[in-house]
């Protein structure tokens, strides 16, 4: 599958209309919600009971029959995402009625879309102005039409591609990647890509924040004020999304085996004074972009990457204040990330880079339970 995402130009009419299909689907979802306060129900029970609201609103008609459906879809991802919390040991509530804003999507699956000439056509609510800067490959399953909250329609374009050969991975082109807050990525191969840390339009944001705060609540002027604030939120996304994309990008490029830690944000996060700029940075959204970018992205044990000495293997403690790993068993001194990035690398690649049978590789890397590799196989380069 491959997703596409284009900006949607929509008249002041289409608009209403399209704010018409999110409040109904809200409303639908809000009526599984009530329903499920009954027991636990499957995605079939809701099918069973979105036949049962139609037939006691019969306005429900008037939309899209695969636009309702998907809600059930939605309903029942969200409670197996809750049960899956709660068997992880995370205390969850349970799932809350949508507020009118908070609910912004709507989908078509399989059917009721068109999209050619510049304009995207859906059932029961007509064509669409759309800004297609992509060509598309594969075929159309899903179309999902998005409101952001400063105002803008988004869609959502997902593909079906045609099934292709798996990709020939030379492991000679692999690169260890250690992510961090002062440098973004440092790498096995010495490439330092620092920090943007967008939250530096933090006082911007506290002042807009503080416009808010005076005006009544409510108000015209309260809403212009809050609109720009979501703006700014918006902009500081994509300068994130952005950097992602190009960072992503350039390493699916040069290298074809990527090997990263597998991060454990949840505890990481628990330190109060680093809390914000982790996730400011956002490392799970570039490492997402990297494995389905890239030919094979790895995730090790993160486990004694910044103690041990990249040379001699030896255990050299260190706090966050040291930035100079320095060995006193072999003498080598070098930046600790860079040190760290070669210690990933080397759980996976050897340190000589030697050339390994496919058997050995295969065993190597299913023993440290990494990401799947893509398209089930993988073809090794002579």
């Amino acid at each position: 599958m491959r997703n596409y995402k284009f900006r949607l130009y929509p008249t002041v009419s289409q608009e209403d209309v399209l704010v018409n299909n999110i409040n109904v689907c809200r409303w639908v979802y809000n009526k599984f919600i009530d329903y499920s306060k009954k027991g636990s129900v499957s995605q079939f029970d809701l099918q069973d009971y979105l036949m049962e609201l139609k037939q006691q609103e019969s306005w429900l008609y008037n939309y899209h029959s695969k636009m309702l459906q998907m809600v059930c879809v939605q309903m029942s991802g969200s409670q197996k995402t809750l049960k899956s919390l709660r068997e992880n040991g995370r205390k969850t509530g349970s799932l809350r009625f949508a507020r009118y804003g908070e609910y912004r999507t709507f989908i078509y699956n399989q059917s009721g879309y068109k999209l050619e000439n510049g304009k995207l056509t859906l059932s029961k609510i007509g064509d669409i102005k759309i800004k297609q800067h992509r060509t598309i490959h594969g075929k159309i399953k899903q179309v999902i039409i998005t409101k952001t909250k400063s105002g803008k329609w988004y869609c959502s374009v997902s593909c079906e591609l045609d099934k292709t050969q798996p990709p020939i991975i030379n492991f000679k082109k692999s690169v260890g990647i250690d992510v961090g807050i002062k440098n973004f990525a440092y790498d096995s191969d010495v490439f330092v890509e620092p920090n943007p840390l967008n939250l530096k339009l933090l006082k911007p944001l506290v002042r807009m924040q503080k416009k808010m705060a005076r005006r009544k609540y409510g108000s015209n002027n309260y809403l212009k004020a809050k609109k720009w604030y979501q703006i700014m939120h918006e902009r500081i996304a994509n300068r994130r999304k952005d950097f992602h994309h190009k960072l992503s990008t350039i390493y699916a490029r040069k290298y074809d085996v990527i090997v990263v830690e597998k991060l454990n944000l949840i505890g990481m996060v628990k330190n109060h004074h680093l809390a914000r700029n982790i996730l400011d940075s956002g490392w799970n959204g570039f490492l997402q972009k990297s494995e389905y970018k890239t030919k094979m992205l790895i995730k090790v044990d993160p486990r004694n990457t910044s103690v041990e000495c990249s040379e001699c293997k030896t255990k050299v403690p260190k706090t966050l204040a040291i930035r100079i790993h320095s060995c006193p068993q072999c003498g080598l001194e070098i930046d600790r990330d860079h040190d760290a990035s070669i210690n990933i690398l080397h759980k996976v690649i050897p340190s000589e880079r030697r050339e390994s049978t496919p058997v050995e590789i295969s065993k190597r890397s299913m023993a440290q339970e990494s990401h799947v590799f893509r398209h089930g196989q993988f073809t090794l380069s002579a």
